[in-house]
């Protein structure tokens, strides 16, 4: 069974949800996000994907209280994403309370550090995030562009153990049109070894079975559920029946 991974992307310590990755298109929803995270663990989900988009924006992580909260209520793991670029903040996401840290700058501007967590935390902390536009890697909060694949990037830390690997089709993200399938299963066909999780577009249940069907092991799912595309209800009721 596919494994859903619903996620609450942070800013000023309040949940919000981006268009397209555009910092100007940013709707922000009421509740605090341990108070998400807390009715998505009662969901039943047992991991939740975390972004801070201050963190990713500046370079470093600012929402870490809000981590700390999250992890406080010891409900679900959080794999936690956005200013991870240097050691120091891989300490401090691991001290607030994550139980898995993605690298994306960090992997395309700085290969012998983030293979160097690969080999000192172990490929099943640290996760390679590969957020893609018209083709190439994304860097910065997606403000920014490298010459790099997806494909690439994964190829890059194969060597390092690399097994995880999140992948963000950017144009699809928030869009609510269905996601990239074809993108998802080439990438699961050529690197067998590393889970990809897809990310971007979901609108439905229905998205999420055709995955399903396809062998792909795990989707993140954000706007859908805060815009009432996809209920708790319906998460609940998929991971009992399939479980």
């Amino acid at each position: 069974m596919i494994e859903i991974i619903p996620a609450i992307d942070i800013i000023g310590g309040r949940c919000v949800r981006l268009s397209q990755g555009d910092y100007n298109r940013l709707t922000t929803y009421d509740s605090r996000p341990e108070e998400i995270a807390r009715r998505m663990a009662d969901a039943g989900v047992g991991r939740i994907h975390v972004v801070d988009l201050d963190g990713a924006k500046s370079g470093a992580p600012v929402n870490l209280r809000s981590v700390e909260a999250i992890a406080s209520l010891g409900v679900a793991e959080i794999e936690l994403g956005g200013g991870l670029k240097s050691d120091s903040a891989l300490r401090s996401a691991f001290d607030a309370g994550a139980t898995y840290a993605i690298g994306g700058s960090i992997a395309v501007k700085d290969q012998p550090t983030f293979a160097g967590w690969l080999r000192s935390f172990g490929p099943q902390r640290i996760i390679l995030g590969a957020d893609v536009r018209d083709g190439r890697v994304a860097t910065d909060g997606w403000l920014a562009d490298s010459p790099l694949t997806a494909a690439d990037l994964i190829d890059r830390f194969r060597a390092d153990g690399l097994t995880q690997a999140i992948c963000t089709d950017i144009a699809s993200d928030g869009m609510l049109k269905g996601p990239a399938t074809e993108f998802y299963t080439g990438l699961s066909e050529m690197f067998p070894d590393v889970t990809v999780t897809v990310s971007g577009g979901i609108s439905s249940m229905d998205d999420i079975m055709r995955l399903d069907d396809l062998g792909l092991k795990r989707v993140i799912v954000g706007k859908a559920i805060y815009e009432g595309h996809i209920t708790l209800k319906q998460i609940e009721h998929y991971i009992s029946t399939r479980g």
